[in-house]
């Protein structure tokens, strides 16, 4: 008995010293609410500074969570109500803590007054998630940048958003007969799905260059279309790219030219890649995300083969894990845990606690990386996304990719790729999805290009 007894006080101990502000902190804990009694819900701002979700009260007490920024945050920030999302949810229990002077804290419980409460301080840079909104001009789509080094998020953008400000009436429309397929809660950066187009031969191109170390002897000669495994490919467009090497058949994204590679690749090699490569597993992401998938084995049908190798096929991917894997190769084959709070700050400005970056893993070995970066350069040098990312201040690597939606003939646009004033430091990963392009014309490319571009200038 008094075994048992000193185990269970030693546990509370523990608890309360250890455990217990973990187990309040958890999105999922009712208790959180509480604290509202006493705390007037703090501040997020973005790391230049600019207020996106704040707290007015008016004279009789009444408070109103209030969007300065109205949808250019929406997604990213979330609402606190409805259950609450983004930074909202995830940040609750901070945002309804106090930390201010003990005697300010004195003073207000005396006078029956609430307590302010604490600043989450966020890594999203103002500048970048306007521009990266601005260059979507309204089309749907995606944009996640991030910092390579430390996996610092700098700006997530979802369009078609919403606004925050409007939450009841957006809530009530989605929840309607009218608006039961609407989209706009939908944050496409991290819960959207998308066939990776070219993207994905980074994948393919990694894996073929592990099964043949002779890979810089590879040739094949592009006429624009070809049949492999009984299966009809052709090239966008129908553009014959002649004979090609492993570099060129990246930079020009030769479809027929990674069919011709993929369809010698044995498939539970491929298949054990895309999962070192967190596919068909959850991301390092501590917000909502979905999964994505690859799904070819040694068992596959031969007919999937060709299509999938080169991002079509069943293969999907979100907009951030794309992102996650092209920060992992931009920072030597390491992935930085992505994280978007650096610090929470008193009412008073200061510091209560900072955020440092934490190593996820290596995603893949070195050699893969000095393999892959070479064709990627080549990409913006002279390859697919030239015509936006070539000759300019900073210098660029990274992959276009086109995903056909429908036997229509609509289309979706990617670009994943990094930038860096020496390119063997990269400083900004970047990951764009843009649907429909075929329609707007606005390729993934142009907006990576605009916001590299207010990055470094």
């Amino acid at each position: 008995m008094v075994l048992v007894f000193m185990g269970l006080f030693s546990y509370i101990i523990y608890y309360v010293v250890h455990d217990s502000e973990t187990i309040i902190s958890h999105t999922a804990n009712r208790r959180q609410d509480s604290m509202s009694e006493f705390v007037t819900r703090g501040d997020i701002v973005t790391a230049d500074g600019e207020v996106i979700a704040t707290t007015q009260v008016d004279e009789e007490g009444n408070e109103t969570r209030v969007y300065p920024y109205g949808s250019a945050f929406a997604h990213v920030v979330g609402y606190n109500s409805y259950g609450r999302a983004g930074l909202e949810l995830e940040q609750n229990f901070n945002l309804l803590r106090s930390h201010v002077n003990i005697m300010n804290k004195l003073g207000n419980e005396m006078g029956a007054k609430k307590n302010p409460g604490d600043t989450v301080v966020t890594s999203l840079r103002y500048d970048l998630q306007t521009t990266a909104i601005n260059s979507l001009g309204g089309a749907r789509g995606a944009v996640v940048v991030m910092e390579p080094s430390t996996g610092r998020i700098l700006a997530m953008v979802s369009s078609p958003a919403f606004d925050p400000n409007d939450i009841d009436n957006v809530w009530e429309h989605v929840h309607s007969e009218e608006g039961v397929e609407s989209t706009l809660l939908l944050n496409r950066a991290t819960q959207g799905l998308y066939a990776p187009g070219s993207t994905f031969k980074i994948v393919t191109a990694i894996e073929y260059m592990r099964e043949n170390p002779n890979y810089e002897d590879y040739s094949y000669t592009c006429e624009g279309r070809d049949i492999f495994n009984s299966v009809s490919i052709r090239c966008s467009g129908g553009n014959a790219h002649g004979t090609v090497n492993l570099e060129e058949s990246i930079a020009y994204s030769c479809n027929t030219s990674f069919a011709n590679m993929g369809i010698g690749l044995n498939m539970d090699k491929m298949r054990s890649l895309t999962d070192e490569l967190l596919f068909n597993k959850k991301l390092p992401y501590p917000g909502d995300h979905s999964v994505s998938k690859f799904m070819l084995s040694g068992s596959s049908d031969p007919g999937e083969i060709p299509q999938t190798v080169f991002g079509q096929g069943d293969t999907l991917i979100s907009p951030l894990h794309n992102c996650l894997i092209m920060s992992a190769i931009a920072n030597g084959g390491v992935l930085m845990r992505p994280y978007m709070v650096d610090e929470i700050d008193n009412a008073d400005g200061a510091l209560v606690k900072s955020y440092s970056p934490k190593t996820y893993g290596t995603l893949l070995p070195s050699e893969d990386v000095k393999r892959i970066i070479p064709p990627l350069e080549a990409v913006c040098e002279y390859g697919t996304a030239a015509p936006w990312l070539s000759g300019l201040s900073y210098s660029c690597a990274g992959k276009t990719g086109t995903a056909e939606v429908d036997d229509e003939g609509r289309m979706n646009s990617w670009f994943v790729g990094y930038a860096g004033r020496d390119i063997d430091h990269p400083e900004i990963v970047i990951s764009v999805v843009v649907e429909d392009y075929s329609e707007n014309g606005i390729t993934g490319a142009s907006v990576a290009r605009n916001v590299f571009d207010e990055f470094f200038n």
